[in-house]
């Protein structure tokens, strides 16, 4: 009888990978192909902007599902990330099977420069269509471009509403907060670029704002991190242009930290996600890609990683749906599209480059 019991235990356990590795509900049956290939192919190769730590529990979640595909996370910044992918594919190289980045135009770049491959995903119909470009770059977040101000030390009245009221705070009172506000650096990351050109095309006032920030001796970054450390110290009191993810989370485990969705507008920005041309794992960055994309992956994005669902059937403080319900026509998606191609028109970034040095000297 216990031999009957160990025998039937084993079976059981044998049995789970064939389980969990089953064609995904609404799926075409013909995505079982796609899942024998991918658990030959062994492993997929993520090179990802997002923080390890924060997309750990969907890493976790996918070796459930697919227990024979290891996930190989390569955490790097937007920047390196695209050096890095340009370096290896010029060289002929290995390169990521999936490339993830919060730097969406570099991404569409590359898109563009035709390093993706078409994929006609099974979770597209869930996706709204400004961020799908040619089946080839997905939008897999809906993550608010937000302020963050340190409660302790920001009196109530000075907690800006909108982006004139910000520009307005630091001209009215300079020297308080002279060195006291902080914001990514769009000269050295990739995001930052990709936010203050955004700001420059939706707001009149942008230019404004970038000579307020200039004479009030902004402190610029390329790390969100750093500058979340920062307003929690009290040594900033006010962050700029910060991913509502990384705020989210950081708030609740600090109280002090205080967040603002813009009135006036509020910038959204998706992690763009694409599977390269010349992957060594194409099925299993398909694989990837859709848990990423399904609402089992983005109920975890929004809950767990709380990078905020680009899907409308979550529900959760983290996501589109709860984004829209807050700021209604406020909300300004950047679209995952060629537009983002013209801020990097060589001439043009070295233009716009010139008048955010010439806003940080005040002029």
């Amino acid at each position: 009888m216990r031999n009957t019991l160990l025998g039937a235990a084993v079976a059981g356990l044998l049995a789970l990978p064939a389980m969990a590795q089953t064609v995904p509900e609404g799926y075409p049956a013909s995505y079982k192909d796609t899942i024998a290939a991918a658990v030959k192919e062994g492993k997929v190769v993520v090179y990802s902007s997002t923080d390890a730590a924060q997309v750990r529990p969907l890493l976790d979640d996918f070796k459930t599902l697919y227990p024979n595909v290891t996930v190989e996370y390569n955490d790097l910044n937007s920047t390196e990330l695209y050096n890095r992918f340009i370096s290896e594919a010029a060289a002929g190289a290995g390169s990521g099977d999936v490339l993830w980045s919060s730097a969406m135009d570099l991404q569409i770049k590359l898109v563009n420069d035709g390093y993706a491959q078409a994929y006609e995903s099974p979770e597209l119909k869930a996706l709204p269509q400004w961020s799908v470009w040619k089946n080839e770059a997905f939008g897999t977040t809906f993550e608010p471009v937000i302020f963050i101000y340190n409660k302790r030390l920001v009196p109530d009245g000075d907690v800006p509403k909108t982006h004139a009221d910000l520009a307005k705070l630091l001209e009215a009172k300079a020297a308080e907060y002279k060195g006291k506000v902080t914001a990514y650096d769009p000269e050295r990351s990739g995001v930052g670029y990709l936010f203050v050109t955004q700001d420059a095309a939706v707001s009149p006032g942008a230019r404004d704002l970038f000579r307020a920030f200039g004479k009030s001796g902004i402190k610029l970054y390329t790390s969100a991190g750093a500058m979340l450390e920062r307003v929690t110290s009290g040594e900033h009191l006010i962050g700029y242009n910060i991913f509502g993810s990384y705020a989210l989370t950081r708030s609740k485990k600090d109280p002090n930290i205080g967040i603002v969705y813009p009135e006036d507008y509020t910038l959204v920005m998706s992690r763009v996600a694409f599977i390269p041309k010349a992957a060594k794992n194409p099925n299993a960055a398909k694989l990837f890609l859709d848990y990423v994309l399904s609402k089992r992956g983005q109920t975890l994005v929004a809950n767990q990683a709380e990078l905020f669902s680009i899907r409308d059937d979550v529900a959760g403080e983290a996501t589109a749906k709860a984004v829209n319900a807050k700021l209604g026509d406020k909300v300004k998606p950047i679209k995952v599209g060629p537009e983002l191609l013209s801020t990097l028109d060589q001439t043009k970034r070295l233009t716009f480059i010139k008048q955010w040095q010439q806003a940080m000297q005040g002029k």
